[in-house]
């Protein structure tokens, strides 16, 4: 059977090498610490089998034809990718923040395109390779983690120009049987906890960056791998349990030492071959493009656990009837809903490109992204203005439990007498968790950065929208040109970007 349960991905982490590091300790992906990340990723293998989620979470494969996980699924339609949009808005209300393991699903879409573009334009059999390795990502019901980031060094200059040249993840050899690579991939979400690392460029890379043209997936334990953990969770709970509580993250620092990897996991080389080299960069943009638009699910719902809790908390204070209150609300759920609809809107204008994955529009998708990223910070701050000050200082759980205290702790604590002093508490101790606990932190950054940050958003659409045909509408306004513009929204659609990537790499040596 395609769909596997938690408890068969769980076994797989525990037969997996420990090559995980938490400060000097070398430990298994069992570990405590990463207890909370892992709780997150079984809600993606129990939605399967909720009742209520199964149609949002379950797919048919292309390859196979049998029932998948949606998270291992390439878009074969635009209501593969509603559904995608609607099934991780979903799952996120359930954690109350990220659900993590789309990184994997928007690598193997970027993937499924790419490889097959270059099998078309220079005869290499990536894509044959590919759905090999998909088919097999399926049939395990494997969580991937999607490493892109790289440690950059010098922000001024390209990766061949580097001082160290490892600062950009490349091929320092290429074998008859696989590459050898080295390097490292930073701020990566998830990996400490995944079966699988896809490891995809960051950036467009130039004629003399052949080396750092590479993608390929390996086990997350492979030997040369070394993984640096840092964990996110909360204080743990004895008398109120939440599932807010018992949610983490695991961020992962991933160094690449001299690692092999065998040619059937090998996605990408332009070490081999030169022609490859411009692959990377449509690569990395196709990956962040599919990311991106995960997020016009993920966001909204993060925007709703936010705006849920401040309406709750709002009416425990005895404030929920105030203006300002329904004002501060409506703004939360305007920018959930403005988000949500750019990423449905982006599916419905979505190409089919000719792999036969669906590509979003990228316009549509970057535009809420942007909005999402720009938006995250103030939804945090209108929680907190809701909640006031107690929700940073509230005593430990402890506290109101026993001792000669407790009674009390828990006769201060009311507030609005239609609420129990429990309510109130547990309402409060939520609040600590979303908004001042250290996955909260992870969280907001992660709102601003992930996928991109805002101003990535901004690059990406300013150089597809075609900013001279928008011109021609105050042209004709104002006298400068005497025809009127019938004007439709035009844009560098990721077709025609492809077949700018099928020229430049036919001219490439």
């Amino acid at each position: 059977m395609a769909v596997k349960t938690f408890e068969d991905y769980y076994a797989r982490l525990e037969r997996m090498k420990p090559n995980l590091y938490l400060g000097e300790e070398k430990i298994a992906r069992t570990h405590k610490s990463l207890a909370g990340g892992i709780r997150i990723i079984r809600e993606t293998f129990e939605g399967a089998r909720d009742p209520n989620l199964r149609k949002f979470c379950i797919a048919t494969s292309h390859l196979s034809g049998e029932e998948i996980s949606r998270f291992t699924h390439v878009h074969q339609s635009i209501d593969d990718l509603l559904m995608k949009q609607q099934m991780t808005r979903l799952l996120c209300h359930r954690v109350g923040g990220c659900i993590q393991r789309c990184m994997g699903t928007d690598a193997l879409n970027a993937l499924s395109v790419i490889t097959y573009e270059m099998d078309q334009a220079l005869r290499t059999d990536y894509d044959k390779r590919f759905r090999t390795y998909l088919k097999y990502f399926q049939e395990n019901d494997l969580v991937a983690s999607c490493a892109q980031t790289d440690p950059k060094g010098d922000r001024l200059k390209r990766p061949h120009e580097q001082e160290d040249p490892d600062q950009y993840l490349r091929v320092i050899e290429t074998r008859s049987d696989g590459i050898v690579v080295r390097g490292a991939k930073i701020n990566i979400t998830n990996t400490p906890y995944a079966d699988e690392i896809i490891a995809v460029p960051t950036r467009f890379m130039g004629p003399k960056d052949n080396d750092y043209a590479v993608a390929f997936a390996l086990p997350a334990d492979a030997e040369g791998v070394k993984i640096l953990v840092r964990p996110a969770y909360h204080h743990p709970r004895k008398h109120l349990k939440a599932p807010v509580a018992e949610m983490g993250d695991g961020e992962a620092f991933i160094i690449f030492d001299d690692v092999f990897v065998p040619n059937d996991r090998v996605f990408l080389n332009g070490n081999a071959d030169p022609r490859q080299t411009p692959y990377a960069g449509f690569l990395a943009l196709l990956f962040a493009h599919y990311h991106r638009h995960t997020y016009t699910g993920c966001k909204p719902a993060i925007s709703e656990v936010l705006a849920s809790a401040a309406a709750l908390v709002a009416e425990y204070n005895g404030i929920e009837k105030q203006a300002h209150v329904k004002e501060k609300l409506s703004h939360l759920i305007g920018t959930a809903e403005l988000v949500f609809a750019a990423g449905q809107a982006s599916a419905y204008r979505a190409e089919q490109s000719p792999s036969g994955t669906f590509i979003p529009d990228e316009i549509l998708t970057n535009a809420g992204r942007r909005l999402a990223g720009e938006e995250i910070y103030h939804e945090f701050q209108v929680v907190a203005d809701l909640a006031g000050g107690l929700v940073a200082t509230l005593p430990f759980e402890d506290s109101f439990f026993s001792g000669e205290v407790s009674a009390l702790a828990n006769k201060y604590l009311k507030r609005n007498p239609k609420v129990s002093a429990e309510e109130m508490h547990r309402c409060f101790r939520g609040l600590e968790n979303l908004i001042v606990s250290d996955l909260s932190g992870v969280v907001q950054v992660a709102g601003l950065h992930g996928g991109g940050s805002p101003q990535m958003e901004t690059i990406a659409m300013m150089s597809r929208y075609d900013i001279e045909a928008l011109k021609g509408i105050a042209k004709y306004l104002f006298g400068i040109e005497d025809t009127a513009p019938i004007y439709q929204r035009a844009t560098v659609t990721p077709r025609k970007m492809l077949e700018k990537f099928r020229t430049v790499a036919g001219t490439q040596k």
